[in-house]
């Protein structure tokens, strides 16, 4: 499917969003036979661990909100901790078995995530039927999407240097998984802790180990998803529900909460009034971001970071006129958003994840996995509030989102891209909250990625050109030190919304950036 082709989706019954339409569909099936929106999400990102193996994969994490009609709200956190036998480093290489210093929890918040379906959601659904276009997918083939022609491209000299990705990953024509086919079919049949405590799971542990990782069988057996409440904060009459520490959901709020002390729905959401606020905005609440952490190892004051005088004064301090300097890096890293909505307007809003585009690098040759990186995001500073120590989650970019209204769940959303999270969803829900923007019309509107990334290290502001000279001109004016992107770039991010309307309807839409759709039943 090509940026032409997009289109928004409307519904009454139900809706599914993914950065692709083979997972998008894959998920819709779910809730024509009366799933739940849970359920139709873990088809949708069972789907996706073959079809975008470079964003997310079995190697990797989740984090999921959840809400219901009946005032239930969860978040469920997927997130591998790092291993108990930990290597001496100086610095945490961001490629090799020694980023692959966390287990994977995606799979574990699948199991949580289907539990939580069952008793509170009358799910009746089993992995046997949920993981059955996954494992067709793997095991058929099916056409290389544009993105993973893209990444696999953009990493051409340094993928050949990770033992088996290249030849394993295609860059054109039908890509097969059969070693992926035939571990989904043992999840499938054997349950969710056959990852971390069954035959398949030694095998897993065994590959990593050979191949050079800290992680062992018992890491993998200590590994479990949590259900723990979502943070929130209310951006006009939406309260914004996020998932805690150690996600930098905390950010994306304190962003609207700095925001909502700005009369955001007087300002033209073309000009570069709108972008110098919501830039400025971020730069101030990422000022905090540092001291997020693992709350089981470091007190998080996530009451004193949303406090209202707090991101009052946070406000006071931007200068409509001029730029605050930027010095401070940015972190990449690609993740794919999905959310499904079904017929009784259950919600769930997830991230899945690998951290970097192709993970680690390390491919679990017998299995098809490729492992995640996360653990390039903790710090060997021992000063700071994210320095790796076993058992330990590190600070985690994956921020999925959901809006209630009334009490009553009304806008999903979501996107890729690590540090750009917070910035990109800042854009989306002022033009979705603020100015009343369609999904779609929200999400092929031009953005902006502040800082420095893998492509370019220069302290910046990389904005899509489609905003205009005009206001570029504006914004380097004001001292931003502006770099002009193509229009719907990769940088920006695959985002996707679903919202859920006051007369029933439902509407929704993914990202023109990616290969994905909005399905409605």
């Amino acid at each position: 499917m090509n940026q032409t082709e997009k289109a928004a989706a409307r519904s009454r019954r139900g809706m599914v969003t993914s950065p692709h339409h083979l997972a998008s569909e894959a998920g819709a099936k779910v809730l024509r036979r009366g799933g739940t929106a849970i359920e139709a999400v873990i088809a949708a990102g069972a789907a996706l661990t073959v079809l975008y193996p470079h964003f997310c994969g079995l190697g990797g994490d989740a984090i999921w909100i959840v809400a219901d009609r009946a005032g239930r709200r969860k978040a469920i956190m997927g997130i591998g901790q790092a291993a108990q036998v930990l290597p001496d480093l100086e610095t945490i290489p961001a490629r090799g078995p020694l980023s692959a210093l966390t287990t994977a929890a995606v799979v574990d918040s699948w199991g949580q995530a289907l539990g939580y379906s069952r008793d509170n959601w009358r799910g009746k659904e089993s992995f046997e039927s949920l993981l059955a276009d996954a494992i067709e997918l793997a095991a058929g083939g099916f056409p290389v999407s544009r993105s993973q022609q893209h990444w696999h491209r953009f990493r051409n000299g340094e993928i050949e240097a990770w033992p088996g990705v290249a030849d394993f990953f295609v860059t054109q024509g039908q890509q097969r998984q059969p070693q992926l086919a035939a571990v989904l079919e043992t999840i499938a049949l054997r349950g969710h802790r056959e990852f971390y405590e069954g035959e398949l799971g030694h095998r897993i542990a065994k590959a990593l180990e050979a191949a050079g990782s800290p992680i062992r069988m018992g890491d993998l057996a200590r590994t479990a998803a949590t259900l723990t409440d979502p943070v929130s904060i209310t951006y006009r009459d939406i309260e914004l529900l996020a998932p805690p520490p150690p996600s930098q959901g905390i950010s994306t709020l304190a962003i609207m909460g700095i925001l909502s002390n700005f009369q955001m729905r007087d300002v033209d959401p073309t000009s570069a009034d709108f972008y110098h606020l919501c830039v400025e905005a971020v730069k101030q609440a990422f000022l905090d971001r540092g001291q997020i952490a693992d709350p089981d190892f470091v007190a998080q004051h996530c009451t004193e970071w949303l406090d209202k005088n707090h991101l009052s004064a946070k406000a006071t301090a931007i200068n409509p006129k001029s730029a605050m300097p930027w010095p401070h890096r940015f972190q990449t890293g690609d993740t794919v958003y999905l959310a499904a909505v079904d017929a009784e307007g259950r919600s769930a809003s997830v991230l899945q994840s690998t951290y970097y585009d192709w993970g680690s690098g390390v491919l679990l040759p017998d299995t098809g996995i490729l492992w995640q990186n996360r653990g390039a995001a903790f710090s060997t500073d021992p000063a700071s509030p994210n320095v790796l120590a076993p058992g330990k989650r590190p600070f985690y970019t994956l921020n999925p989102g959901l809006g209630l209204k009334d009490g009553l769940p009304h806008l999903l959303y979501g996107t890729q891209g690590a540090d750009g999270q917070p910035q990109t969803l800042t854009v989306l829900l002022s033009r979705l909250i603020d100015h009343g923007f369609d999904p779609l019309a929200a999400l092929s509107a031009p953005r902006f990625l502040l800082g420095r990334t893998f492509s370019d290290t220069r302290d910046n502001l990389k904005i899509e050109d489609a905003v205009g000279d005009t206001v570029l001109a504006a914004l380097a004016a004001r001292g931003h030190e502006v770099i002009a992107i193509p229009a719907l770039n990769a940088l920006s991010g695959q985002a996707g919304v679903i919202r859920l309307n006051d007369d029933g309807w439902m509407e929704g839409a993914h990202d023109p950036r990616s290969d994905g759709c909005a399905i409605a039943i």
